[in-house]
């Protein structure tokens, strides 16, 4: 049988109120008392009713998450996957329930943000890979439910956002090729819907400009974030302009997919092309040669927007988060 509040309060000698709101946290039950149920509750193992709860407190403990386009097939998702895991992480203390939701443009037509958090009765919603024209983007602008978006630069009183600084991510990543030598530099970038893509190419120009390099457009290829892009691109890059000796890439897939490519094509890495990444993905490491790259912590990029979460909720200023990168410096990159 399941213990109940009523269990609590016989073993602690105090009233049913005084058990629930001890445990609900308000501030006119004495520490003492507080820290008194508590401890019963956990040697009881009592686990409290989320939804019963909720009706009293108008609290749920439940945050959503929502992710847009995540289920396509044959598509691989390490970056969610690591974000999602320190999201629940960052949660795990304060005993938050996380609810995902997938999106497209089609549902967010269907159904608004405010509607979508108020039937499931979230508190707040962390939300990741929204592309700048879905629908979402202008009602989170004006939502007044908690929200923290991951690579999504919106901030309002109720919304803020955690990213890497993704223009020195890309000023480093090209600084590092110049430094070795290379001035023919291509960049296999994200779709040209994402806000990172226009970040990433700022600091690629910055980069070739400080270096007094004469920035190409025909050197650019925006692509999709996935292998199948980026081998399709660095096709395109080697035809076209046989002259580039690097690549940056916006993403570890999108370099996976250029060893591929390069592959295919009898090319050899680094003897004949030198690429970069970013994002540090596992497989970064254990392809071979080994892929040279920019860590961005996506683990503690999840945890870090839970937390932040949390304290919008309790009422805190929302701010923009910035998450350290690193360059992370393998085999797929040579001197000239």
């Amino acid at each position: 049988m399941a213990v109940t509040i009523k269990d609590i309060a016989k073993k602690a000698g105090v009233s049913i109120t005084t058990v629930s709101r001890a445990l609900n946290g308000y501030p006119d039950v004495s520490e003492e008392t507080r820290e008194k149920i508590k401890k019963i509750a956990e040697e009881l193992n009592y686990t409290p009713n989320s939804i019963a709860r909720g009706l009293v407190t108008n609290k749920t403990q439940t945050i959503g998450m929502i992710v847009s386009e995540l289920i396509k097939p044959g598509v691989y998702h390490p970056f969610f996957l690591e974000v999602l895991a320190g999201i629940k992480a960052g949660l795990k203390k304060d005993r938050y329930d996380l609810i995902l939701f997938t999106v497209d443009p089609e549902s967010q037509d269907a159904t608004s943000y405010e509607k979508l958090c108020n039937d499931r009765k979230v508190e707040g919603a962390i939300v990741e890979g929204l592309r700048l024209s879905d629908p979402y983007i202008e009602e989170i602008k004006g939502t007044q439910i908690p929200t923290v978006l991951i690579d999504i630069p919106i901030l309002t009183d109720k919304v803020g956002y955690v990213s890497s600084d993704n223009v020195q991510v890309a000023f480093e990543a090209t600084s590092y090729l110049i430094k070795l030598g290379h001035k023919n530099i291509g960049f296999i970038n994200g779709h040209k819907d994402a806000a990172v893509s226009f970040e990433r190419l700022e600091g690629y120009k910055k980069a070739l400009e400080k270096n007094d390099i004469p920035y190409r457009e025909e050197y650019v290829i925006f692509a999709d974030f996935t292998q199948e892009g980026g081998y399709n691109a660095f096709k395109t890059l080697i035809f076209e302009h046989p002259e580039i000796t690097a690549i940056f890439h916006a993403s570890d897939l999108m370099a996976m997919g250029s060893y591929r490519a390069a592959k295919d094509l009898g090319m050899r890495i680094p003897e004949d092309i030198s690429l970069v990444g970013f994002d540090d993905i596992e497989l970064a490491s254990l392809i071979t040669p080994a892929l040279t790259t920019i860590r961005q912590d996506t683990f503690k990029m999840g945890y870090t927007a839970a937390k932040h979460l949390l304290a919008i909720i309790r009422g805190e200023k929302p701010q923009h988060i910035v998450i350290p990168h690193k360059l992370v410096i393998r085999d797929s990159a040579r001197k000239l």
